[in-house]
């Protein structure tokens, strides 16, 4: 698959929600205190044990709370992961939860660091550092699921060029967004 037809689906996901967005933020009001709570808790259960049981459930309540508060918003890219957002196949190697678990700790970040929620470097490194996370835990149980792009990574967040990757990575993004 290339990333023109990996973009269709993004992009029909992405109007969707945007209809979506628009029509629950007529419904309800901000996210509650309990809320933020229950989002910082399982993306930070998503981050260390990603393949549980339940977490489909999980990742469905995220991301429909996300459509709907119109208090915490992300912008997703992608970018920063690569080969692993642009792979020819979307069911190798645990993409959709890599790539999910991104939107889901820069969520998190968000509402941790209101302060830093119009910080898009610091919001996408939270988000990939949550991607990154994810992927060591699924190799784990799960040691054929290697990524060369995602250790290259891991050794880039250890020696402390995480930010400087994404910010180069997602420039396109962050112009457009």
């Amino acid at each position: 698959m290339t990333s023109r037809s990996i973009l269709l689906p993004c992009l029909l996901f992405l109007f969707l929600s945007a209809n979506l967005f628009a029509q629950s933020q007529q419904k309800r009001g901000p996210s509650t205190p309990e809320e933020r709570t229950k989002a910082v808790q399982i993306a930070r259960g998503l981050e260390s044990d990603p393949l549980q049981p339940g977490n489909k459930d999980m990742r469905t309540w995220f991301t429909l709370w996300l459509i709907e508060v119109p208090d915490i918003t992300v912008q997703v890219c992608g970018e920063e992961l690569g080969p692993v957002f642009h792979e020819s196949n979307r069911d190798k190697n645990f993409v959709s939860e890599i790539f999910g678990q991104s939107m889901f700790s820069a969520a998190s970040f968000v509402i941790e660091h209101p302060d830093q929620a119009k910080n898009a470097i610091a919001v996408y490194t939270a988000g990939l550092e949550g991607s990154l996370k994810a992927y060591q835990s699924i190799l784990k149980t799960h040691p054929e699921a290697k990524w060369p792009f995602l250790d290259d990574l891991i050794l880039k967040q250890q020696k402390g060029e995480l930010a400087k990757h994404v910010e180069k990575a997602t420039a396109k993004c962050r112009k457009h967004g």
